[in-house]
């Protein structure tokens, strides 16, 4: 009898584990994980369990400062993590086994003072820096107006991306264009690969907030509703390209935030295809669904008067500039409370 990830799996589904932690992945990669995801969230609560003060106090002594130190720290944490994943790579020739390392969130915090062409030419940059030496590394760039304006040098050159921070159709079509203008400057496609990360569970917050007209039938399913329909229309527009590999949505932001909703909200009802990236707790939660059977949903949108109350009472204009402007400080701040930490933990280490 199958557990509910392999259920999971065995109806199109690609799980990813939204950590880096080293006995994390080793255990989600038992249970059928095939991927993973980083974020300065993460490095800081690896940092907090007191696991990785040796090598910490290993790079302070090397006279890097906080900022390269937490950098360093990532990298080695993504390293360890591809290491592990760098197997399924190999057999599925790119087209899965990746880990994502997530570049300066500090060039979207509004201290920021580049222009935008120089924020372009930063995030190309960290990009060309952070994927040398890598095969099975994404990038990781926000769908930010800097990030947006990297894509199209990054995938030329041959990097892998995952664009992050997407909320909206609008923002989805200006990342896979930009890709697909730097896809057609290489030589080839044969290792050509693009994902594309869309929150869920954040837009359900928002309406709940904002929209609190919406019917109980229609509350809820926002944010399932405007994935699915970003990836239909991933669907069909990469079929088109018949590429060697596929070009990807990240259904990501698949943790409940309603804590009347079941755990598998939104892993039920995006099962099927593509790439999940769960939260830890969540995996762990859907796990413990003794007999749980996951069957193919994603493509299973909701009724049409559903459809058409969302269409009529949420302004995705709205909701996208303010998720946006939201997402922007939870990118920038946590990176900023992993630089104090690390700076705490130079004093203790210290004592």
């Amino acid at each position: 009898m199958s557990t509910p990830l392999q259920s999971l799996i065995a109806s199109g589904t690609k799980l990813w584990l939204d950590s880096i932690d080293p006995d994390l992945v080793r255990l989600n990669r038992e249970q059928g994980a095939t991927g993973a995801t980083s974020n300065p969230i993460i490095v800081s609560d690896l940092i907090k369990t007191g696991r990785f003060d040796d090598r910490l106090a290993l790079l302070m002594k090397q006279g890097l400062d906080d900022e390269a130190v937490a950098w360093q720290v990532t990298d080695q944490l993504v390293r360890g993590a591809q290491e592990v994943f760098a197997p399924v790579w190999a057999e599925t020739h790119g087209n899965d086994g990746y880990v994502s390392f997530e570049l300066d969130p500090l060039l979207e915090d509004a201290a920021c003072t580049l222009s935008l062409p120089d924020k372009i030419a930063r995030y190309v940059e960290l990009g060309k820096k952070w994927s040398t030496g890598h095969t099975n590394r994404m990038i990781k760039v926000p769908a930010t107006p800097g990030g947006l304006g990297a894509l199209e040098e990054l995938t030329a050159t041959g990097i892998t991306l995952n664009v992050t921070l997407i909320f909206s159709e609008r923002q989805y079509r200006l990342a896979r264009e930009a890709v697909w203008r730097g896809a057609q400057r290489r030589k080839s496609l044969a290792s050509f690969k693009s994902v594309y990360s869309i929150f869920v569970s954040r837009i359900d917050v928002y309406t709940k907030q904002k929209v609190s007209q919406l019917s109980p039938a229609a509350q809820g399913q926002v944010g399932l509703l405007n994935v699915q329909r970003i990836w239909q229309e991933n669907e069909r527009w990469w079929t088109e390209k018949r590429l060697p590999l596929k070009q990807e949505i990240i259904f990501a932001s698949t943790g409940t935030k309603d804590p009347a909703d079941s755990p598998d909200k939104y892993v039920a009802a995006l099962a099927g295809s593509d790439i999940q990236t769960n939260p830890p707790a969540t995996n762990a939660a859907v796990q413990a669904m003794s007999g749980k059977i996951f069957s193919r949903r994603v493509d299973q949108l909701p009724p049409a008067d559903v459809m058409a109350e969302i269409d009529r009472l949420v302004d995705f204009t709205n909701l996208e500039e303010t998720l946006m402007s939201e997402g922007l400080q939870k990118f920038a701040d946590p990176h900023k409370a992993l630089l104090k930490l690390i700076g705490e933990k130079r004093q203790s280490l210290k004592a």
